[in-house]
């Protein structure tokens, strides 16, 4: 019992990074997300597995709009994945989702993702999420390091400062 109450007296402190990452204009990619009905759960609101796979769709939009990667010399798997809920989404929504590399590494990078929905003419933010992703060269079963073409092309479009 000791416990539960010295834990509860301590103020939750936000993260200095995450003050930053709500700010649409930080992103300079957007594309559209098309719902299905297999997306819903019993609520009639999509499933939080679901956003995930968005994340996807939407990463795998922004490689091909802002770095053309080069899948047939480097690949990339998923390190890590993160998503903040804040509201939910239904099927009659109008979804959009923000997508920006945020940090650039060695042999990783990370990518961070908003979706949104539209209400009268306003945009709701409805996940915020983050994945680290590590180039990967599956011949040798090892991570490699972010080719430079790659590399060149996500800091020209992000306009990073490395």
């Amino acid at each position: 019992m000791f416990f539960k109450t010295f834990w509860r007296k301590k103020e939750k402190q936000q993260d200095k990074k995450s003050e930053k990452f709500g700010n649409l204009d930080s992103f300079k990619y957007k594309t559209n997300l098309e719902l299905r009905f297999a997306d819903l759960d019993v609520m009639g609101h999509v499933n939080n597995a679901i956003y995930f796979t968005y994340m996807e769709i939407g990463r795998t939009k922004y490689w091909k709009h802002a770095i053309n990667w080069d899948w047939q010399s480097t690949d990339v798997v998923i390190g890590q994945a993160s998503i903040d809920y804040i509201a939910p989404i239904f099927l009659e929504d109008k979804v959009s989702m923000y997508v920006r590399t945020s940090r650039i590494g060695n042999k990783s990078f990370d990518l961070e993702y908003l979706i949104v929905k539209t209400v009268n003419g306003k945009e709701i933010l409805c996940s915020k999420g983050k994945t680290v992703c590590v180039t990967f060269d599956y011949a040798t079963k090892s991570p490699t390091a972010i080719p430079d073409k790659e590399r060149s092309k996500m800091i020209e479009f992000e306009q990073l400062s490395v």
